[in-house]
């Protein structure tokens, strides 16, 4: 290891040199109160900012034990101190010359508490990998400035966010132990024959259409659970809370248009992540394995076996191992239900908006007009209690324009200006009253799902090959695009770098015995949980990049998406 004095050294050597000489600073330097790590270093200004790691030692951090003794306080922990290094690295730094020159960053969460690797955090030390922009003027060395950065600004955001006695200590431990909270409720839900939990006072609606923090202005309405659903829980920090439990079964909410249906959706879904405090939705819990299902149009589909909602199509195309390169929209919402449930998901959230009509619906009259004979599609509605009852996949579904759902519902919560009622008892009297003419389609049984495994090089990784991600809903695999712009419950551009190198991590080390596509990522996930979310990166014992944990679901949804899979 170097000493601090020598990468003075160098960086007064390569002054006003071209921008490569930065090369020579790569290495590892005692800071004194850090061990620096510079692991990759930039080629140039414009070029993604440089690879750096800072490690503090425990006898200087010191972070006690209990603050990181389980995973939930850990991942706490650790995204705290994310949010804070990039705050003060932001107050701090500052930009002078082309490119990224000046730039500090790391990866910090936005509403989401993430597991990351940004930040990781041991009894033996705290380590923050992070990125700087290596200052230039045009593709000139200015090492005056290189030299600020290490020895002066770096440092103080050393000081404020890395050590433990200068961070806020009553809102660091509310965070972390918030967190804990939030994983104890959504393991409590099982227990408890629930699939979500709004809590009481929860503020739902957001900011606005592009953004995801609370609505603030126009006096947002509190969520207030009906009598009939209100559910009591004990957390470990947070004590009693109150709030609507929603049981497993087939759940419809209704209600006019605008009055809180989707936003109440929307907060169920993203529930399968915990939240910041102050975000509104800390204790919007959700079972771990929900899955939101929509049309999506011109999706790839390969080897799935969608005959339970979709068969004896014209020209006599087989739907048990149906493959397409241009979903319509009933086929994309058949195999996004299959896949789903074989992943294992155990809750469908739907929204009619999003769905295919033709996929959900088929009414009395369209019944007599159009036979069952020439119908293909055996709709939502005459297989969803099937779901529930041969596989335990419950149903909620937002639904403002077909009654015909009320026979089959076991609960419905009505909006009304962002205020929740359970108007089960009434719709199941109007069910009753109103007679429906609509005739269950007949149909075989639902079936076992099919479990797929994965074709010999179904995965095509040329030694050329990047596999990046672009934004936070495509990756990009040499020249193949996985496009998961209608994945909705991917939250972060992390999560899609994540999936990337998951996808590199199961070429390398997981395809040499065939095996059903669910049990491998089972496996990657379970590497994952014995050695770090690192290990899936390109450099796992170096700056493994800015990585999120993703879901099960999600990395299934990008191998299902992906042009180049072959399934058998």
């Amino acid at each position: 290891m170097k000493k601090a004095s020598e990468l003075r050294s160098i960086l007064s050597k390569i002054n006003s040199r071209g921008y490569k000489a930065y090369k020579e600073i790569a290495g590892q330097y005692d800071m004194g109160s850090f061990i620096l790590y510079i692991d990759h270093v930039q080629s140039d200004p414009f070029a993604p900012p440089s690879k750096i790691r800072i490690a503090v030692d425990q006898s200087i951090a010191k972070f006690p034990l209990e603050l990181f003794s389980n995973s939930s306080r850990k991942v706490g922990l650790e995204d705290f101190i994310a949010r804070k290094f990039k705050n003060y690295s932001q107050l701090f730094m500052n930009k002078k010359g082309t490119g990224s020159s000046g730039l500090i960053t790391i990866d910090a969460g936005a509403q989401e508490i993430i597991e990351r690797t940004s930040i990781k955090v041991t009894k033996e030390k705290v380590e923050a990998r992070i990125y700087i922009g290596l200052p230039a003027a045009g593709r000139k060395i200015i090492s005056r400035e290189a030299e600020n950065i290490f020895f002066q600004i770096l440092p103080k955001i050393v000081e404020k966010s890395l050590i433990y006695k200068n961070l806020p200590k009553t809102e660091l431990e509310h965070f972390v132990y918030l967190n804990e909270d939030q994983d104890f409720l959504r393991n409590k839900l099982k227990d408890l024959g629930l699939v979500c939990f709004v809590g009481n006072g929860s503020i739902l609606p957001r900011e606005s259409g592009i953004s995801d923090k609370p609505m603030r202005d126009g006096s947002p309405v509190p969520f207030s659970s009906p009598p009939s659903l209100e559910v009591q829980i004990d957390l470990p920090y947070s004590g009693t809370i109150k709030g609507m439990g929603i049981p497993k079964g087939i759940t419809l909410i209704v209600g006019g248009g605008y009055h809180g249906k989707s936003t109440l959706l929307k907060a169920i879904e993203k529930g399968v992540y915990n939240h910041i405090p102050s975000d509104g939705r800390e204790f919007v819990i959700t079972v771990p394995d929900a899955v939101k299902i929509r049309a999506e149009d011109g999706r790839f589909i390969q080897g799935t076996d969608i005959s339970p909602f979709i068969s004896n199509l014209p020209g006599g195309i087989d739907t048990h191992n149906f493959s397409t390169q241009n979903a319509s929209g009933s086929t994309s919402q058949a195999a996004n239900i299959i896949e789903a449930v074989e992943a294992g998901a155990t809750l469908l959230l739907m929204d009619e908006d999003t769905c295919a009509t033709n996929f959900m619906i088929r009414d009395g009259r369209m019944q007599k007009l159009v036979s069952k004979s020439c119908e293909p599609i055996t709709p939502f509605i005459d297989r969803a209690k099937e779901l529930y009852e041969k596989f335990g996949v419950s149903t909620i579904l937002v639904l403002g324009g077909s009654g015909d759902y009320l026979d089959i519902a076991d609960h419905v919560i009505m909006l009304k200006e962002y205020r929740v009622f359970d108007v089960t008892t009434k719709a199941k009297e109007i069910s009753k009253e109103i007679i429906n003419f609509r005739q269950q389609e007949n149909i075989e049984p639902f079936k076992n799902i099919k479990r797929r495994k994965i074709g010999p090089g179904s995965i095509k990784i040329g030694s050329m090959d990047k596999i990046k991600a672009k934004g936070g809903s495509h990756i990009l695999i040499g020249k193949q695009v996985i496009d998961l712009s209608f994945v909705e419950q991917l939250v972060d551009s992390s999560q899609t770098n994540a999936i990337g190198c998951f996808i590199e991590y199961i070429n390398k080390k997981c395809l040499t015995k065939q095996d059903y596509i669910v049990n491998i990522v089972n496996k990657v996930f379970e590497d994952i949980q014995s050695k770090g979310l690192e290990i899936i990166s390109r450099s796992p014992q170096r700056h493994p990049g800015s990585l999120a944990m993703p879901r099960k679901y999600e990395v299934m949804a990008a191998l299902n998406r992906y042009r180049l899979l072959k399934t058998y």
